[in-house]
């Protein structure tokens, strides 16, 4: 009975295409998720947008299996003096979390913090006179934080406080 079976079976094998017989596993990311990752981590406001677009229709990048998760602006305000920075933070974290685990952060860190930076002057280019001003500095503030100290909470240490001061 073994035998009668076998010859079918090989003949299912040899006839299912390609393919199918090379697919890659149901938990492989798609081959373009660096680029896509690349393209939401930029200093345009076009990068941010389809960020935020992503980021509302997570289920559409599912496959990409991304991590969305953010604690906004850490210890600091989400919205300090009323400006509302959480987004931008949320997109920071966004970055710095899916390229630590794509290994690459190193590589990407610096643009990720000017990306942080240009999302933060956005916010502030809704406000005019001394409003604007004290939103530009509290933006700077926050973009010098992440570019000295963002590394990992070892990176907040003594040998970055000549750079800090």
């Amino acid at each position: 009975m073994r035998r009668r079976f076998a010859v079918p079976l090989a003949a299912l094998a040899l006839s299912l295409p390609l393919g199918a017989v090379a697919a890659a596993p149901a938990s492989a990311a798609p081959a373009d998720k660096p680029q896509v990752l690349s393209s939401w981590t930029q200093t345009s406001a076009s990068s941010y947008s389809a960020w935020n677009s992503a980021r509302n229709n997570k289920g559409a990048w599912a496959a990409y299996g991304f991590d969305w998760s953010t604690d906004y602006c850490s210890t600091s305000p989400d919205n300090p003096f009323g400006f509302p920075f959480q987004n931008s933070c949320a997109r920071h974290d966004f970055g710095y979390r899916n390229y630590k685990a794509a290994g690459t952060f190193s590589a990407n860190k610096d643009r990720v913090d000017s990306a942080f930076y240009a999302d933060l002057k956005r916010v502030c280019s809704a406000y005019s006179g001394a409003k604007k001003t004290s939103c530009n500095s509290t933006a700077w503030t926050y973009y010098q934080a992440v570019s000295i100290f963002g590394v990992s909470p070892a990176g907040a240490d003594t040998r970055n406080l000549p750079r800090a001061a």
